[in-house]
């Protein structure tokens, strides 16, 4: 799975909001933040470190996650590089418009 399709669920999203926020948190601080299960959010974060959006290091018995923001990064510069293009086409879109209608009211 990819950074993408991971984020696409909202309690995943959620989670990188949290670490994002709040630093490194431990398993059980960041099922405080969710009504589901533990192994439901367990679950969740399996699939941000499948997809590298999030660290886990252990610390004496407890496992210790945060956010690993350079596929974020990737994804925000893959965002960026979409909506320029389409600001451009939408550029082009609105000067083709503007020109049509410069010369249809030339011809009033």
């Amino acid at each position: 799975m990819d950074t993408l399709s991971a984020i696409a669920e909202p309690n995943r999203r959620k989670i990188i909001q949290l670490l994002a926020q709040r630093g490194n948190l431990t398993a059980s601080e960041i099922a405080r933040h969710f009504q589901s299960s533990g192994p439901a959010v367990s679950q969740h974060l399996q699939v941000l470190i499948e997809t590298k959006a999030v660290f886990v290091t252990r610390q004496a018995q407890k496992r210790i996650y945060s956010l690993n923001p350079e596929p974020l990064q990737e994804l925000s510069g893959w965002l960026f590089d979409l909506t320029n293009q389409w600001e451009q086409r939408l550029n082009k879109l609105d000067s083709m418009l503007s020109k049509e209608k410069r010369d249809s009211n030339s011809y009033k």
